[in-house]
């Protein structure tokens, strides 16, 4: 069987934590599968070297201008093909998308057309498609609306990540039996810590996003730098020795450098291994985030955290941990923020939070755990495909 890995990869920690998620649970349960992903164009420099210590086959596949390139290739010898260790696309039997956030008027209509062309052809050929928890809609825009009416036609299974997501795509293609809310699916694999670090002087973790910056209003844009850098000031006032740590690229980094200077120099952490980066977080005191992930990260391990977030994604997630009021906004005063910091650090209630944590945690890793019994019941039913 050759079940293709879809979407998930290197571009961000996230999505690469999420694609390791992904490979424990499939070989787990399919040893003998051969596991394949498309190299994203214009990714990771180092993405081969990565996929082959994850032991992924390479897909031949570039979807540019409405066309896969990937497809041309069927008229190489398979000897040949088999010598690069090539996946073709017709001989997937299984789809399994792990995009995150991909199919929303928020990033247009690219993803979607893709996902309806590529779906169409599965279908035909018997190939399943599943999509994991992800974030979906909303669907203002008629042309991204068209394109997922189709897909989710195509898929198999659907798993919207909360409410919010389900009620964008119900209200556009009905309710159906495939389409199940489930949480996201990163809280069932365990973070390390990597050798040699030391969390004695780094208590608290400040986590920023650049989509704070670009993908919110001109308002929250240019409040954020500013806001996260008081938060990290009142937190060296308080002794609660914060730290940033830079949960993805270049733009992240000089977020980083922005909020440790204004904070008068507190320390820096870059990890490129998501386990390292999910094993760190589970050392500290609390968190303040605003990638997704990395929240992610902590609440399913108890860290009370705050979050800032420019989509529904976040309130959703911090709803299902049961700490609704952990959510806040880069417009709200000192005062306000000061207070949720020390609700979050004060033993009393951070032990308080801590419990609450940990017992949704623990629902939320079964209802994980049940997803994934369905998607094992779908793929184990599927019928040979058509050529």
């Amino acid at each position: 069987m050759i079940i293709e890995i879809r979407k998930a990869g290197f571009l961000n920690k996230g999505a690469e934590l999420m694609l390791l998620a992904v490979i424990q649970q499939l070989r787990n349960r399919y040893p003998n599968a051969k596991l394949t992903m498309a190299p994203i164009f214009g990714g990771s420099p180092d993405t081969y070297e990565k996929m082959s210590a994850l032991r992924l086959f390479p897909k031949a596949w570039l979807w540019r201008y409405g066309f896969n390139f990937g497809v041309p290739l069927k008229l190489i010898p398979r000897k040949l093909l088999d010598l690069h260790g090539l996946v073709m696309d017709h001989e997937v039997d299984v789809v399994i998308d792990a995009a995150g956030f991909s199919y929303s008027d928020q990033w247009g209509v690219r993803s979607s057309r893709e996902l309806a062309d590529s779906s169409s052809k599965w279908k035909k050929r018997g190939t399943k498609l599943i999509l994991l928890p992800q974030a979906l809609g909303p669907y203002n825009s008629d042309s991204i609306a068209n394109y997922v009416r189709k897909w989710a036609n195509n898929a198999d299974l659907i798993f919207p990540r909360e409410d919010d997501s389900y009620t964008y795509l119900t209200d556009l293609v009905g309710v159906q039996d495939k389409i199940r809310v489930c949480p996201d699916f990163t809280n069932l694999i365990d973070g390390t810590i990597p050798s040699g670090y030391l969390p004695d002087d780094k208590r608290v973790a400040i986590v920023p996003n650049y989509r704070m910056v670009d993908k919110t209003t001109k308002e929250e844009s240019d409040a954020y730098i500013p806001f996260m850098s008081r938060c990290a000031r009142y937190l060296v006032d308080v002794g609660a020795k914060p730290f940033v740590l830079v949960h993805e690229g270049e733009s992240d980094r000089l977020l980083a450098e922005v909020i440790s200077a204004a904070a008068g120099g507190i320390p820096i952490v870059r990890e490129t291994n998501p386990l390292h980066i999910k094993g760190i977080i589970g050392t500290c005191d609390a968190s303040i985030g605003s990638r997704f992930h990395g929240l992610v990260s902590a609440l399913a391990q108890g860290v009370p955290s705050l979050a800032t977030g420019w989509s529904h994604k976040y309130k959703r997630l911090f709803e299902d941990y049961g700490f609704g009021e952990g959510v806040i906004s880069v417009l709200d005063n000192d005062e306000c923020a000061q207070r949720k910091i020390d609700m979050i650090l004060s033993t009393g209630s951070a032990q308080l939070i801590r419990h609450g944590l940990n017992e949704k945690s623990e629902h939320l890793k079964r209802r994980s755990t049940d997803m994934w019994c369905q998607v094992f019941k779908v793929i184990e039913s599927r019928e040979p495909r058509k050529f």
